[in-house]
């Protein structure tokens, strides 16, 4: 989940000297059930045709993660880069329990004022790779590898890609259109975390698992889109928690929604891969990237426009 510091009053009133934040504890996400990755449909059975016959034993084994990796190699690819960068933070003096908030910034995490009034528009994509201590990576990684399992073999490794990145791009935009920190709008906030974009890889899967493509039994379609929808609302719901109730966890709302909202979008002109014809699905598939890639951009420039005249 995504962690945000908010600006102290002293910051407000414009004093001068470091700026203060306050920050809490780390609430692990709700998950999707590890079968909606694992078990039913996926891999797409016909990669396990061809196996040898009389295989050694332990062969079937190692055949076995050969396969899981090679049918996610954009899923394990985030991973490892998220993971990196969190190893590199901490063997560069960063806390791997709770990093400061001046440590997260200096790794690229999101803030309205350092996008908008200096231009780093680069902490868009930075802060989805950037996590607060070892339990917040923890539970990032757990939902990604849930959610990319299931939608690498709908989307294809571009897709699943181009998906973390666009919905984490639009997580983080909307929270700075909503905490842009610049003179006469709401103060900023310091947000950093993958899970813009592991709600983004949520709202895909909702839409693509629609799809009447899927040579996949309807009840089995259901339960799995359902326990997407089920990981949203849990998680939408201690989002919501953590800005009435009594929480000491303060929690980026808005790039949750961002993240989910262009998920579902960029979904819609998809076809799932498993099901649809390849040139059908490719075709799709770069509409969905052109599209989002223009759309963007738009709302880039009306977020700037908007807030910077």
């Amino acid at each position: 989940m995504d962690r945000s510091w908010q600006e102290n009053t002293a910051h407000r009133n414009g004093e001068s000297g470091g700026t203060g934040f306050r920050s809490g504890g780390v609430r692990p996400e709700i998950l999707p059930p590890d079968e909606s990755a694992q078990g039913g449909w996926y891999p797409p059975p016909d990669q396990y045709r061809a196996e040898p016959p009389a295989p050694p034993p332990g062969a079937a084994d190692r055949q076995q993660k050969r396969l899981t990796w090679a049918s996610a190699p954009a899923t394990y690819t985030l991973l490892a880069i998220n993971c990196l960068v969190f190893l590199g933070m901490v063997l560069n003096g960063v806390s791997f329990l709770s990093p400061t908030v001046a440590q997260l910034v200096h790794w690229g995490a999101n803030n309205g004022t350092l996008v908008l009034q200096y231009g780093q528009w680069w902490r868009l994509i930075t802060a989805m790779f950037v996590h607060v201590g070892i339990i917040h990576i923890a539970t990032n990684m757990w939902c990604l590898w849930n959610l990319g399992l299931l939608a690498e073999p709908l989307m294809g490794p571009m897709g699943v890609f181009a998906a973390y990145i666009f919905t984490g791009f639009a997580g983080n935009l909307l929270s700075v259109a909503v905490h842009p920190g610049v003179p006469n709008s709401p103060q900023s906030i310091v947000g950093a975390g993958a899970s813009g974009a592991v709600f983004g890889l949520a709202g895909v899967l909702i839409v693509l698992l629609k799809s009447p493509l899927l040579p996949v039994p309807k009840p089995e379609l259901k339960r799995l889109r359902w326990s997407v929808i089920q990981f949203a609302l849990l998680n939408f719901a201690i989002g919501l928690y953590t800005v009435f109730g009594p929480s000491p966890v303060q929690i980026d709302n808005m790039a949750h929604l961002g993240g989910f909202l262009s998920g579902l979008a960029f979904g819609v002109p998809l076809v799932p891969r498993i099901g649809a014809p390849r040139t059908t699905f490719i075709r799709r598939r770069w509409f969905a990237v052109v599209g989002m890639a223009f759309a963007l951009t738009l709302f880039a420039f009306g977020v700037n426009s908007f807030w910077r005249s």
